[in-house]
């Protein structure tokens, strides 16, 4: 108590600082997830998905990213045994921000696409093993939040194989696949539009105040999954066939069709991507804040400042501009070769999964969701087209981030602690 009467300026200084640099990270590695599909299918280009991500990460973060920063700020450590210790909860919080973001820093200079989630969750429980002890964590919300690591990247994978199999069954396997695909293009941009902006409305707002009913909800999603509709139907018939190009490869007309609509779904996978990863930052920043505000209250719910989450966006955006490009090619490129439809597919699952996790609270792992959807549309054309060597060492880069965060946040939670006590 008496550190946080004597340094609290300090303390919530250090927080700011810390979180600006965690979500630095999370936009510098996990914009592989969110971007790598698109750039990998050649929809886009690295310039235009920093731009995307910038605008509609930030969107993300700051609109619906209150749910699962509930989760992370106070769903994963028990605090009721250190309610006379409040000091142990900000250095502790202090150390698993720093420690992700540390491990964070390292794999983007390597290029590994590792999870921003893995690290915040892992470094939490570590600090509060060491810190507080094993009782401290709340193994039933870690268990929940493990499981929806291995659940996460199934339903990615199987969204994404159906959204491929509709793909081959309405436009690729029909007599004349281009004019398919500019008929059936306007109605997969709509999904787009609408699943995004009605899981949105349905959880996404309430941090700001915002309350609608599920009617209100449905009929403003489906408003603006036709307003969505419409801009993309002008993209499509501005596509003309290239009757050279389909002589080298048949689709080469029907890909031309669905590189626009890579635009939506890019946005979409940002927006999604923001909602979710932003708490990796902000959680612990708040739960700091709001203890030396309070005096060394350790509450268990308290009101989030909006303020943080443009923190956090802001932190992620930086981190995209930065050190993005040096990740976003593994996804894109090395799992299985992606065209645009194959690419809409894979980032359309990854959005979906994403946006729906995020709304229930769960802090799933981006990098999970976007490998599930890449293998889903790979396992479209059967496993011998996704690169299981380059799938068995995300997985490893996976395992090693839990005990690297858990381990760095032990060891700065007693410097921290030897520094300020």
């Amino acid at each position: 108590m008496e550190a946080i009467a004597e340094y609290g300026p300090v303390l919530m200084t250090l927080a700011m600082i810390f979180g600006l640099y965690m979500t630095w990270g999370i936009g510098a590695n996990d914009v592989a997830n969110a971007m790598g599909t698109s750039v990998g299918s050649g929809a886009i280009t690295v310039k235009q998905a920093i731009i995307i991500s910038a605008i509609f990460e930030f969107g993300g973060a700051v609109l619906a990213g209150g749910t699962v920063t509930e989760t992370i700020r106070v769903g994963i450590i028990d605090t009721t045994t250190i309610v006379d210790r409040p000091e142990t909860l900000v250095f502790g919080m202090l150390a698993a921000l720093l420690a992700s973001a540390i491990w964070l820093m390292i794999a983007s200079a390597r290029g590994w696409p590792v999870s921003t989630t893995h690290s915040i969750v892992g470094a939490l429980v570590g600090f509060s093993m060491a810190g507080i002890g094993i009782h401290a964590v709340h193994w039933n919300v870690v268990s929940e939040i493990v499981v929806s690591w291995v659940i996460s990247p199934l339903v990615g994978g199987i969204i994404a194989f159906l959204l491929m199999l509709s793909i081959r069954s309405l436009i690729l396997n029909t007599e004349s696949p281009f004019k398919q695909a500019k008929k059936w293009g306007p109605a997969y941009v709509f999904l787009v539009g609408f699943i995004t902006s009605l899981i949105t409305m349905f959880k996404g707002m309430k941090h700001l105040d915002i309350h609608m009913t599920t009617l209100e909800s449905v009929l403003l999603s489906i408003l603006i999954g036709l307003l969505v509709m419409a801009v993309g139907k002008v993209l499509i018939n501005r596509v003309e066939v290239d009757e050279e190009a389909d002589r080298d490869f048949y689709f080469a007309s029907v890909e031309k069709v669905f590189t626009p609509l890579m635009l939506f779904t890019a946005c979409a996978m940002a927006f999604a991507h923001g909602s979710n990863d932003v708490a990796n930052g902000v959680g612990p920043l708040s739960a700091v804040v709001s203890i030396v505000q309070s005096g060394g209250q350790v509450a268990q719910m308290t009101p989030l400042d909006v303020n943080f989450l443009i923190l956090g966006g802001v932190g992620i955006v930086i981190g995209i501009a930065t050190m993005g490009y040096r990740v976003m090619q593994t996804i894109g490129t090395k799992i299985t070769e992606l065209t645009p439809t194959r690419g809409f597919c894979a980032t359309l699952g990854a959005a979906c999964t994403v946006v729906l996790a995020s709304k229930t609270g769960l802090p799933v792992s981006t990098t999970h969701v976007a490998v599930g959807a890449v293998m889903g549309v790979g396992l479209a054309r059967g496993i011998g087209a996704i690169d299981l060597r380059v799938i068995g060492g995300i997985i490893v880069s996976w395992v090693i981030t839990l005990p690297a965060g858990g381990l760095l946040a032990a060891m700065l939670y007693f410097t921290l602690k030897g520094i300020f006590s």
